[in-house]
């Protein structure tokens, strides 16, 4: 079977279409044969650094690992990464294109067409399935034309779709007869299938609503899936993540700042793996607790996250924190923040030329236009943290700011290679006591040794006997959840129907 493809598009936002595109590219791969997600544009924060030094979305990224492959730009050729409420920045093929507003990429649009159906091509040819993932909704009647993410895509691939709708949400049978119905007649043929997801409940109770709404478009219910607990980073339904796990009585308590424009919050998945950590983030009009470990997150616009942390009185309430001798991490765009000033001469970020940050590492940040996108390896140089000296880190840096060093702020890491090539760059910055330290490197906690050493002092300090992580690596964990996901979608999915509108279309 040669250059095949199935489409995952959904009746609206967050119904789990990431999730279930991942789980169709693990059951094929399961089944044999080469295969690889595509989604043509991508709108996130939450973004990755491939082998050759570019940007993509991480949804695709999870897609690529569920089905064995190296992620590449080619899956998601264009990513949107919003910067402010009205604009965002366009990055095609991994490399930035320049800040657009949505009129101004509805109009760009045109000219990405044929790029993108290059880029699907390519990915098509080096696969036996390609397995696409819309966005939003395909009813979206305003968005239609010019359309290259949903339906458009579909025509552009040559696609089978399947649609899915989240039934906890409510109104899924209203949602799927009304996207189907909305569709033009050529695009309601592509529509071969509709998986209800997140079912919760007696299927009993949900089978005459089934042959109902199988009546009314003609087109076969496939499954439903389960609403299933799984630790994969999905793009359709992160909001559920930032809800607090009242059951979970873990000795160490980590909190995680959401801030408005957070970037790359799955940094600290690994915590959620840890059975002594207890995992809070923090949300809009929420408090600071007392944490054993306050995390500060990437950020798309960090200058605007400050002026949110000092407005809303969470600027005080770290540096209470701080004074108490709790430890503080900064990544990236929260590394910044900790420092001591912060610089957009070119008002790359902001309108804002100069402002003080949190004072809590001796560090200055200027923002420079062009963006560091990078993966790096390299070894933790600071002794302040005792039993992670020269430990050996690795991860990728995506940031758009140059920062120095003062007296007062010693290197928290020595990089020693960048892109395969040998180097000895210092990154980052530890404070004089040990407690605060901040690093470009995003995915350095997804090493289970240096993340349970630093979790292990911590304990340490508080009196109790270190852990060992009964996950072996963080690449094994989510290898058991992408076959526990496989597992869930065979047994309520008809995947020999699916396997027929692959090979049927």
């Amino acid at each position: 079977m040669k250059n095949k493809s199935l489409m995952i598009q959904g009746t609206a936002s967050s119904v789990g279409k990431s999730i279930l595109t991942a789980a169709f590219c693990r059951i094929f791969k399961q089944d044999g044969y080469t295969v690889a997600p595509f989604k043509s544009q991508n709108m996130a924060l939450n973004s990755f650094i491939t082998d050759e030094g570019l940007e993509m979305g991480r949804a695709q990224v999870v897609q690529a690992e569920a089905a064995g492959v190296t992620p590449h730009v080619l899956m998601n050729p264009i990513l949107l990464k919003p910067s402010t409420d009205k604009k965002a920045q366009v990055i095609f093929m991994g490399k930035v294109h320049k800040n657009m507003s949505a009129v101004e990429y509805h109009e760009f649009k045109p000219e990405l067409k044929a790029m993108v159906k290059n880029a699907y091509d390519q990915l098509s040819n080096q696969y036996e399935i390609v397995v696409l993932e819309g966005a939003g909704s395909p009813a979206e009647i305003n968005l239609r034309e010019n359309d290259i993410v949903n339906m458009g895509m579909a025509e552009l691939s040559d696609s089978p779709v399947i649609l899915v709708g989240d039934i906890d949400r409510g109104g899924v049978f209203a949602s799927i007869y009304g996207t189907i119905k909305l569709l033009a007649e050529d695009e309601q043929k592509r529509v071969k299938g509709v998986i209800i997801n997140k079912f919760r409940g007696d299927i009993e109770i949900l089978k005459s609503g089934l042959d109902m709404i199988e009546d009314l478009t003609g087109v076969p219910v496939l499954g439903v899936v389960p609403y299933t607990h799984l630790r994969i980073e999905d793009e359709d339904s992160l909001s559920e993540r930032f809800k607090f796990d009242q059951e979970k009585e873990g000795q160490l308590k980590v909190e995680i700042l959401y801030l408005p424009h957070v970037s790359n919050f799955t940094d600290f998945n690994i915590f959620e793996t840890q059975e002594d950590v207890n995992v809070r983030y923090v949300m809009r009009g929420q408090s600071i607790g007392d944490p054993d470990l306050l995390i500060i997150p990437g950020s798309k616009n960090t200058i605007e996250d400050l002026i949110y942390l000092r407005n809303s009185g969470l600027e005080e309430q770290i540096i209470r924190l701080s004074r108490k001798g709790k430890r503080i991490v900064g990544i990236c765009g929260g590394y910044q923040i900790l420092g001591n000033q912060l610089s957009d001469p070119d008002h790359t970020e902001s309108a804002i030329t100069d402002i003080h940050g949190l004072g809590l590492l001796d560090i200055n940040t200027v923002f420079e236009s062009e963006k560091t996108t990078t993966q790096v390896k390299g070894r933790i140089s600071s002794e302040l943290i005792s039993n992670l000296k020269d430990k050996e880190i690795a991860g990728y840096e995506i940031h758009m700011g140059v920062t120095t060093l003062g007296e007062h702020a010693r290197p928290f890491v020595e990089i020693t290679e960048q892109l395969d090539e040998k180097v000895s760059i210092l990154d980052g910055a530890i404070s004089d006591n040990g407690k605060i330290f901040g690093s470009y490197i995003h995915g350095i906690f997804d090493d289970i040794e240096f993340t349970r050493a630093f979790l292990n002092e911590i304990r340490a300090e508080k009196g109790l006997d270190g852990l060992d992580s009964k996950v072996q690596s963080f690449e094994d964990f989510k290898e058991l959840e992408y076959e526990k996901l496989a597992d869930v979608v065979r047994k309520h999915v008809d995947i020999d129907k699916v396997y027929e509108i692959v090979k049927g279309w």
